[in-house]
């Protein structure tokens, strides 16, 4: 229990939050989130509000370095050792693993960032945006169809 501060995190009934996971600065997470071992989420000089039914795995790092609240909807899914800065985040998102979000893009609903793609687009993305590639090859293109919504099952955990 040494890097979890619940003096500082307010933490909804219904979530899941491993004692493992490194909690720093004014962090308020909602029902039904489920926090994995070592992830990361630091509000180094704003707030950070994450919705209910997230999913944020192993060695995950959320970071907001603003003074500007960071808001994070709800239903999302961030995948293995991904890093986000962005300010917002809505609905039904997919951050994949090792991909980063920078703090000047905002994700809308159903987007999806694909494995280690670098997203520093100064944008909102539309709605159903997807980003794939690595590298210098990374393209964006809009779903035609809207991703399935994460369910929370606590009888599965």
């Amino acid at each position: 229990m040494d890097s979890l501060t619940l003096s500082t995190a307010k933490i909804a009934n219904g979530a899941i939050v491993c004692c493992e996971c490194d909690l720093q600065g004014d962090i308020t997470i909602g029902s039904r989130t489920v926090i994995h071992p070592r992830a990361k989420i630091i509000a180094l000089s704003g707030p950070i509000i994450i919705g209910e039914n997230n999913i944020i795995e192993e060695q995950v790092q959320i970071i907001n370095s603003s003074e500007t609240t960071m808001v994070i909807g709800n239903n999302n899914v961030f995948e293995v050792d991904c890093h986000v800065e962005s300010k917002f985040i809505g609905d039904n998102n997919i951050v994949e693993s090792k991909a980063f979000v920078g703090r000047q893009t905002s994700l809308s609903n159903g987007c999806v960032i694909g494995a280690k793609c670098e997203v520093l687009v100064a944008e909102t993305l539309q709605e159903g945006s997807l980003f794939y590639g690595a590298g210098s090859d990374v393209k964006r293109r809009v779903q035609s169809d809207k991703p399935s919504v994460v369910t929370f099952d606590s009888n599965w955990m």
